[in-house]
């Protein structure tokens, strides 16, 4: 299993490794050893959907110098795009699956292998393509292809048929595809997971799909709506996580703030807007299901933990849970709260549905009532229409507000969004430019945090000794969390250390602690929380030794 992507795409991967352990399916760590490889491919952006094109044909060029009859199926988001495309474009890979096929996997692997079979029987001979040249025709295809009602309708959650299967079997010696149009989707407690994260931590999925119009995005459509699971049946998983050793619960959904709200009676989905999202929050029953009361029944659970929420969106935010983060000990004091852009003007392009004195008056609410909190977000840069004053306006917005946290993205154009179609494009070079000037500012911002801390004391999660690559390890990245650091800014520190990360610190996301130890001692059990004392910093991590 090769997975890209963010972790909601990490979760599907585990389930789908679950399900085939279930079935007696063996998994291997090595590729020559496997009869089927499975890539779960990210299609959020440009460069994410390179990425995934190009991973499989670099598993197809592997197989055919190591084992001609291994299988290649090729799953999530880039198959739910590009459904009919794809075999035509891959006629390399034998099955197509998309999201709502997760649990479907072992059939799908069957099918894969005697489909891989045919094809070597017939004998076909496959000419040679690049990764661009797929990815530019998918572009084209996309760019194309005409509208049907639901691309017309204002209404995320479209018309009747995206609720139906598409199920395409061809003949056997030609993919095999099986790619829900609308996904429904969602996993439950009983549902198989093989974890591929450290023993101490995991990533929890509440919910999936998105209600969100934002003219960039092109998520809600290869994801499905929102639409929760049960609050007893995420606690039900989380106490079996916490029973397992996890010390840490990434809370996970496309927008986790939402979480709840489409399980009351007679929901409507038409409340992404901040005026609306109040209003139905405030109609809901006392017992209703929100993320606060999914919180506060997580805090109340045996165990020594952190909960993090991710995801969240700045229009659902309520003073409820803004009081729920201060007062749940086990609920971490860190915001990931992705804000794009503080311009009138773009907020409105990018229909983000909030003003940016609402944003403004958010945030120090959010500090206000959660002191210490971390704040993290995320802001495009080069959108369609961006002036140099518009950028110089997010430029103070970074400066005045001081974000503990912060990356930044090129903007990408994305074929099938309303962003995609505007006007006045920004040249990649400005783009660039633009990334590099913001990332600037928040270098000399993080440079400053990390200073204040030294001296301090900070209760941490041990991850695993530090190994030469990990210490100079400088590129944290996520396709849904941009960069924050650059290349240059190699901690290079030497030595002996553990790798460590404070309540401030998601996973593969924000920075690190380094603690510095004995040569070959492990001071400090990995997989548990310890107390040290910051002696150091480089920018953007911080050093540190036992308490």
């Amino acid at each position: 299993m090769v997975s890209l992507g963010c972790a909601k795409n990490l979760v599907d991967a585990e389930i789908m490794l679950g399900t085939l352990l279930k079935q007696g399916i063996e998994i291997t760590n090595e590729t020559e050893d496997a009869d089927v490889v499975i890539v779960n491919t990210c299609s959020f952006i440009d460069s994410a959907q390179e990425e995934s094109v190009d991973t499989i044909l670099e598993s197809d060029a592997v197989r055919k110098g190591a084992r001609k009859g291994q299988a290649l199926i090729v799953s999530g988001c880039l198959p739910q795009r590009f459904k009919k495309e794809l075999p035509t474009l891959l006629p390399e890979v034998d099955a197509f699956m998309g999201i709502d096929q997760v649990s479907e996997i072992p059939a799908i692997v069957r099918q894969a292998l005697a489909n891989r079979e045919a094809k070597l029987k017939a004998r076909k001979k496959k000419t040679a393509k690049s990764t661009k040249g797929v990815t530019r025709t998918l572009a084209k295809l996309d760019a194309h292809r005409g509208e049907s009602s639901h691309e017309r309708s204002e209404v995320i959650r479209g018309t009747d048929k995206f609720g139906n299967t598409a199920q395409v079997v061809t003949p056997t010696e030609e993919p095999f595809v099986d790619v829900n149009l609308r996904p429904t989707y969602i996993p439950d407690v009983s549902t198989p997971r093989y974890k591929l994260t450290p023993g101490h931590l995991s990533y929890l999925k509440i919910a999936e799909g998105c209600n969100h119009p934002c003219s960039f995005c092109i998520i809600p459509r290869m994801r499905g709506t929102h639409r929760s699971r049960q609050q007893s049946d995420v606690v039900a998983e989380a106490r079996q996580l916490i029973k397992s050793g996890v010390r840490e619960i990434n809370l996970i959904a496309q927008d986790t703030t939402y979480y709840g709200l489409d399980l009351r009676p007679n929901a409507s989905r038409a409340i992404a807007s901040p005026e609306r999202f109040k209003a139905a929050t405030k109609s809901l029953a006392a017992d209703a299901t929100t993320i606060c009361s999914l919180l506060r029944e997580l805090n109340g659970l045996r165990g020594d933990f952190w909960i993090r929420m991710l995801y969240t969106h700045p229009a659902h935010w309520t003073d409820e849970l803004i009081d729920t983060i201060r007062e749940c000990r086990k609920v971490a004091k860190y915001v990931d709260i992705p804000l794009q852009h503080i311009h009138p003007t773009m907020l409105e392009r990018m229909r983000r549905e909030t003003s940016s004195e609402y944003i403004v008056d958010l945030l120090k609410r959010i500090r206000a009532g959660v002191p210490g909190i971390a704040l993290r977000t995320t802001f495009i840069v080069g959108f369609p229409g961006e002036t140099e004053n518009h950028f110089e306006a997010l430029l103070d917005f970074i400066r005045e507000t001081r974000f503990e946290r912060l990356g930044v993205f090129t903007y990408s154009k994305e074929d099938k969004t309303v962003a995609g179609k505007m006007g006045r494009q920004i040249p990649d070079e400005i783009r660039q430019e633009r990334r590099a000037l913001a990332m600037a500012e928040q270098h000399d911002i993080a440079r400053e945090i990390s200073e204040a801390f030294v001296g301090r004391k900070l209760k941490v999660l041990v991850e695993k000794r530090a190994s030469e690559d990990d210490l100079q390890q400088a590129s944290i990245s996520s396709w849904e969390h941009g960069l924050i650091r650059d290349g240059a800014d190699a901690p290079a520190i030497k030595g002996h250390y553990l790798v460590a990360r404070g309540e401030a610190d998601a996973p593969d996301i924000d920075g690190r602690v380094y603690i510095k130890t004995p040569a070959r001692k492990d001071v400090l059990p990995v997989g548990r929380f310890a107390k040290v004392k910051i002696v150091g910093h480089t920018d953007f991590d911080l050093i540190a030794e036992p308490a």
